[in-house]
């Protein structure tokens, strides 16, 4: 996925392929980020919808997540401890969109709320 108000690429790799993903050193990183000139962040997929989460908000601790139907919109309701509110939404909020943007594309939720 591509950021541009970031000025980032995100990309979601499998389960398990994070150190390939990254290279020795993050050599594969660096060769890409010069290529491209944007920043890179590298997240893990998973199947299980609390794991993609807290691997989204990574490195705020996530506690629970909680799906809820709301007039027919499927919410997730994401705890995070107080102290780390500040690190899940991210500096303008770009964190937390991003997170909803991954979840609506991989697991079809319309809303991720920090509670």
């Amino acid at each position: 996925m591509v950021d541009n108000e970031a000025n980032k690429v995100i990309l979601v790799v499998k389960k398990g392929d994070m150190g390939l993903a990254i290279g020795k050193g993050g050599s594969n990183i660096n060769k890409i980020k010069k290529m491209i000139r944007k920043d890179i962040e590298v997240v893990e997929h998973s199947p299980d919808l609390k794991e993609f989460i807290e691997n989204l908000l990574r490195p705020a601790n996530v506690k629970g997540v909680e799906l809820l139907n709301n007039n027919d919109k499927l919410c997730a309701y994401v705890k995070v401890l107080e102290k780390d509110k500040g690190i899940a939404i991210g500096r303008n909020g770009e964190r937390i969109k991003r997170v909803k943007l991954l979840v609506k594309r991989d697991q079809d939720i319309d809303n991720v709320i920090i509670k």
